[in-house]
Order: C-alpha cells, then sequence, then structure tokens
C-alpha cells in the first residue's frame, strides 16, 4: 500500500528542519526522511557556528541576499526560542599593505549587499576592541555572533513538529518517479514502504546529488557534480586571546585560518581545505605546523604546543559543466521540469546562517509548482 503525504523534506539538517518547519507552519502535512539515527548528523553538526553579516558573497546571489535575510531571521528565531547565541562582532585584518585595498572592497560589497553596520578601523582603533591583534587595519562587523547550532535544529524540530510535522529516522530514499499524482518515493529503513507525496525537496547536504541521481527522468544536465572540500579545525588548549571573532583578509582560495569562538568559550582556528575523494573526518595533525606560521600573522602571541586538533568539517563543492559553481543552487520545476520536486545542491556556508531564509525561498517555490 503507497502512504500519500502532501510534503516530503530529505535530510534533517538545519536547512531541511527549516524547511520543514516553514511548511509545518503553513498547515501542510510534512514527513522529514533522514537517513541517519538523529538530526543534524552531518554537515550541520561540523561547522563553526558562526551567524554570518552577509560581507564576502557576490551581490545579487543567493549567498548574498539569503545570508543578510538569513541573520536577520536567525537572531530573531533565537531570541523566540530561547537558543543560546552571542552577538560578538568580527574584525577581518589586513597584516600586510596589499591587504589594505581588500578591506576596502569588502566594506563595499558588503554595503552592496545591505551590510550597514560595517566600519574600517585603523591599527589603533583595532587595538582598543582587541589589545591582542596585530594588523594594519580591520574592517569591524558588530552584526557577526556565534551560535549554538544543536539547541537551533533541537528548536527548529520541535516547532516542526508541534505544528505536525513528522521525522523518520534511519531511512533511506532508495528511488523517486514522477507520476500524474506527484512523486513516488521508495524508501528503506526498519521497513520498507512507498510513499507518494504532492511536494518533495531534496535537502540531503552531502548526499543530495547521489539522491537527484537515483530521481528518475531528472536530466543529468540539471545535476552537478560535486567534490569534497575537508577542512581542518584545531582548537586552543589555553585562554582565548579574543573576544571576537578574527578572520584574515581573504586569499584567493579561500577565508583564511580564522579563530571563532564557541558559547563555551572554546577557541578554534580553522579551516585549510584538503580536497578528499571520500567522507573522512579525521583531522591531519600534522597541518598544525602551517597553522601555527598563519595565525601569528595576526596573532604573534601564539605559543608553540597550544594547538590540539579538534574536528573536521567537509563542505559538497558543485560544479557544471567543470565549471565550479560558488552559489546555492536551488532548483525547482522551472529549472529541470518535474512538477513537485525541489533540489538544494551545494549548501555549504553560510548555510546554516541562510537556512530559516533558504526555507522562505523554498516554500515559495513550492507554492509556484502546487
Amino acid at each position: 500500500m503507497v502512504e500519500t503525504v502532501d510534503c516530503v523534506v530529505v535530510g534533517a539538517g538545519v536547512v531541511g528542519l527549516a524547511v520543514a518547519r516553514r511548511f509545518a507552519r503553513q498547515g501542510r502535512e510534512v514527513l522529514v526522511i533522514e537517513a541517519e539515527a538523529g538530526i543534524g548528523s552531518g554537515i550541520s553538526s561540523r561547522n563553526s557556528e558562526v551567524i554570518h553579516a552577509g560581507i564576502y558573497y557576490d551581490p545579487g546571489t543567493h549567498k548574498a541576499r539569503l545570508c543578510r535575510r538569513g541573520r536577520d531571521l536567525l537572531y530573531a528565531f533565537c531570541d523566540d526560542f530561547h537558543v543560546g547565541y552571542r552577538r560578538c562582532g568580527k574584525l577581518i585584518v589586513a597584516t600586510e599593505p596589499a591587504q589594505l585595498d581588500t578591506l576596502r572592497q569588502l566594506m563595499a560589497r558588503g554595503a552592496a549587499n545591505g551590510v550597514e553596520d560595517l566600519a574600517l578601523l585603523t591599527r589603533d582603533h583595532a587595538a582598543v576592541l582587541e589589545p591582542d591583534i596585530a594588523c594594519l587595519a580591520a574592517l569591524h562587523s558588530p552584526s557577526t555572533g556565534i551560535v549554538d547550532s544543536h539547541a537551533l535544529m533541537i528548536a527548529l524540530q520541535g516547532d516542526a513538529e508541534a505544528h505536525g510535522a513528522a521525522i523518520a529516522f534511519s531511512c533511506q530514499v532508495r528511488a523517486m518517479t514522477p507520476t500524474p499524482e506527484g512523486l513516488r518515493l521508495d524508501i528503506a529503513g526498519a521497513g520498507d514502504m512507498e510513499i507518494a507525496a504532492r511536494s518533495v525537496v531534496n535537502c540531503a547536504g552531502l548526499g543530495a546529488i547521489d539522491l537527484a541521481h537515483r530521481i528518475e527522468g531528472l536530466a543529468k544536465a540539471h545535476i552537478p557534480s560535486q567534490r569534497l572540500a575537508r577542512g581542518n579545525y584545531f582548537r586552543l588548549a589555553s585562554r582565548a586571546p579574543f573576544q571576537k571573532l578574527i578572520y584574515p583578509a581573504p586569499e584567493p582560495n579561500g577565508l583564511g585560518v580564522h579563530f571563532t569562538l564557541d558559547l563555551g568559550g572554546q577557541a578554534k582556528f580553522g579551516p585549510d581545505v584538503q580536497w578528499i575523494e571520500d567522507l573522512d573526518y579525521g583531522v591531519d595533525a600534522s597541518r598544525a605546523g602551517a597553522f601555527y606560521d598563519r595565525i601569528r600573522k595576526y596573532w604573534p602571541g601564539l605559543e608553540d604546543g597550544s594547538l590540539q586538533p579538534d574536528y573536521a568539517g567537509i563542505r559538497p563543492k558543485i560544479a557544471v559543466d567543470g565549471q565550479v559553481q560558488t552559489d546555492f543552487m536551488i532548483c525547482g520545476e522551472d529549472r529541470h521540469g518535474i512538477e513537485g520536486l525541489i533540489n538544494l545542491f551545494g549548501i555549504e556556508s553560510p548555510g546554516l546562517t541562510s537556512s530559516l531564509a533558504i526555507a522562505e525561498l523554498v516554500s515559495s517555490l513550492a507554492a509556484v509548482e502546487r
């Protein structure tokens, strides 16, 4: 017998839970399918827990719009649902003369994205905020913060379930087939089952592309390729040297090794990027030497032996026709032609910050398709 449900969300990470909550609050019948035994066990459990302001992204992109909107929604959600966070602020520092222009460009980009509270600080002004910092200048982002990501996901789950959503854990979608009545899902779990849904949202994170290849009739042209980028993080054994987050001026291949805090006061540095073929969350302790050199450019007081391996996170980097895509890919029927299906690809940073805004966008796409 085929069970029917209005909407299926595949993946119970922070984005999937936000989408499920949004649909449930709209009165839709929602079932979340999660391959693991609990929520947020993939990308969502291995991130820096930073609430980004929306500075780095090209104006007009999904990342720029959804990060800026998501930041405001996230702070409001945390207030309403008593989720721990701290609006600690961030300094992006220039340690070389060539980076001074980079800070000015970042300030202009942030302003174009609607980030209106940025301030360019001299070395002396930066030192007032963080006496141990070494820099020529700094860009101050007071609206950057940190959040308890697990508490956030529990709150999203709780509110979704309070509005009628259900979650099926330890289940996997083996295949998906479009039918005149909607999308039929073949699901493996404690007991195999088939579900017919009017809407399906693929929020499977690192598994989103693999799932897309199991959707009958979805043309390969609408499925990007994926590369896995592992970022190693090291924790600081001693007292945290800064109260704000500290990021170096962006590098050609990323944001550099930066300093972050969690709400418990644990200081972390990372990430550096390793391209990997398979899911491997081991931290490469041998990379610590390069960390010391890069961190000391803005914190000369870092002592030898004070960094310890902490954790690794993996980002789903995507490409289309060999061209790397730096933006989120959020694809509905207007892109791929399958009614009721919405695929989310490449949802990496700032995915956590953007989660509630992504849910808004997905719900608007689903409303158009219904």
